[in-house]
């Protein structure tokens, strides 16, 4: 079969872009047509100034994104689109009710109080499997009555759902997504009871769709406007991205943990059946579906937001910061004494992460980094502390004997990084590759329209036959080991 081009739409917490792929049964070659920036707007809503998307202007870049794979590409055979988790549109008669909400927007936490007085975090756990999140769907779903705003919703759609729906006019939930919102059960079914428990309507949210289906064709006239086939189906893909980085991992799934590192990390194995039980609760991991019904058994850590956000601080302060050359920096600090603890619900929101994690040190009466190469090393040497404990637990809690730990996304370039996760985890670590999720998101689409075929085993091998850039990676080995084996 010859080969096909493919357009993955991949939109990130911080960033999106848009990457045109030629795939055939052993070649993978892909690149960026569209890079941009992803910001939160900030609105007031009467009685706080409160955090939101900018949907629209992500759209237009996906629509700048499209015209510009139209013109590079002889055809088009497919576009896919993921995104971050757990944010939604709300809609009535097909029309958005306002920018969507910013996950890291404070209502969260209102909204799980909320919810606790109805059930405890244990009962939550038992129904869905999920970690405790304060921004998790349902809990910014409890804000949303709360405040009413549900009653003037008739449709829900998660962001990657809400595109999908703008390119096509088709709606449908897709399950990888659908799996992190706490509204489906443990069987992979929404959970109707708990719904109206929470004073939502009855499918809210439209049917679930897997990964690998047709929605529907390009629009007529949005085809028209950005240059592309009218009908140019669009695929619904493992829409959560790390749903689709997992797809790209290289990994022999039985004997590895993966950690998806970007603004978020995302450390776990991936399984055959979630892992429901007291110990997974406590240790605050969760169960949620991957491509092909495989579970992603995994916890959050805080991620390089942390270090992004430093610099963005550093930046309003009139400190111009070249990320690389600080890192490079720290690599020469000494280690440090004392790691903090990245998941701290303090670091969550917006503001000046360097003064924070400052004084979470202070709270413990330790010494806190003075310089900014010194902040640099505390904030990458407390990621690799969290990775390695995420790896520790999730193999133990699996029965998973880890041998190698997988790092992919932007983490990936972050050799400190790589190298101090290494080390605590005393096994290989394998980097890359950096664009996981996109890489994962083309090979759902090519499977579906039958360039490539079998099951994850087998798309990972069509990765490994590829030379390409795109997917190369880097193996470092532990240099001074601080952490014993699972």
């Amino acid at each position: 079969m010859t080969t096909q081009q493919f357009v993955a739409v991949d939109l990130g917490a911080t960033s999106g872009r848009v990457m045109l792929a030629s795939v055939g049964r052993t070649t993978f070659e892909m690149h960026a047509v569209n890079r941009f920036a992803n910001d939160p707007v900030y609105l007031w809503n009467g009685n706080r100034t409160a955090m939101h998307w900018d949907l629209p202007g992500l759209f237009a870049h996906i629509c700048t994104g499209l015209a510009e794979a139209g013109r590079q590409a002889s055809r088009l055979t497919s576009v896919g689109v993921d995104s971050w988790a757990v944010d939604y549109g709300l809609l009535r008669c097909g029309k958005l009710l306002g920018l969507p909400y910013n996950y890291r927007d404070a209502r969260g936490a209102v909204g799980a109080d909320l919810v606790h007085t109805r059930l405890s975090q244990d009962e939550v756990f038992a129904r869905n499997g999920l970690q405790f999140l304060p921004f998790t769907t349902m809990f910014q779903l409890a804000a949303d009555v709360g405040e009413g705003l549900i009653d003037m919703a008739d449709t829900a759609l998660l962001v990657p759902d809400l595109i999908g729906y703008w390119l096509t006019g088709v709606t449908g939930t897709e399950r990888t997504n659908a799996s992190t919102t706490g509204l489906l059960g443990v069987d992979g079914r929404w959970d109707d009871d708990l719904g109206t428990l929470l004073g939502l309507r009855r499918r809210l949210f439209p049917d679930l769709v897997e990964p690998g289906a047709v929605l529907g064709g390009l629009l007529p006239e949005l085809a028209a406007r950005v240059g592309a086939d009218p009908g140019l189906p669009v695929t619904t893909v493992a829409s959560h991205d790390t749903a689709s980085a997992v797809v790209a991992v290289p990994m022999a799934a039985e004997s590895a943990a993966y950690i998806s590192c970007g603004t978020w990390a995302l450390v776990g194995v991936e399984l055959p059946r979630p892992i429901v039980t007291e110990a997974t609760r406590a240790a605050n991991f969760t169960n949620e579906v991957g491509a092909d019904n495989r579970i992603r058994f995994l916890r959050n850590v805080m991620g390089l937001w942390l270090l992004s956000e430093s610099v963005r601080q550093w930046s309003r302060e009139g400190i111009s910061v070249d990320l690389p050359n600080l890192l490079e920096q720290a690599a020469q600090c000494p280690r440090t004494p004392e790691v903090f603890d990245a998941d701290d619900l303090r670091f969550l929101e917006p503001g000046d992460m360097p003064a924070r994690i400052r004084a979470w040190y202070a709270e413990h009466g330790l010494p806190g980094p003075a310089t900014l190469p010194e902040m640099a090393r505390a904030i990458v040497e407390s990621l690799a502390a969290g990775f390695a404990q995420g790896v520790e637990q999730a193999a133990e809690l699996s029965g998973t004997p880890v041998e190698t730990v997988h790092i992919v996304g932007g983490g990936a370039q972050n050799r400190l990084l790589c190298q101090l996760l290494a080390d605590r985890v005393g096994r290989p670590v394998i980097a890359g590759p950096v664009e996981a999720t996109a890489i994962g998101n083309v090979l759902i689409q090519a499977r579906a329209h039958g360039v490539l075929s079998g099951d994850l085993e087998a798309l990972r091998a069509t990765l490994k036959k590829s030379r390409a850039t795109t997917l190369s990676t880097e193996t470092y080995v532990p240099q001074h080991s601080t952490a014993g084996r699972a």
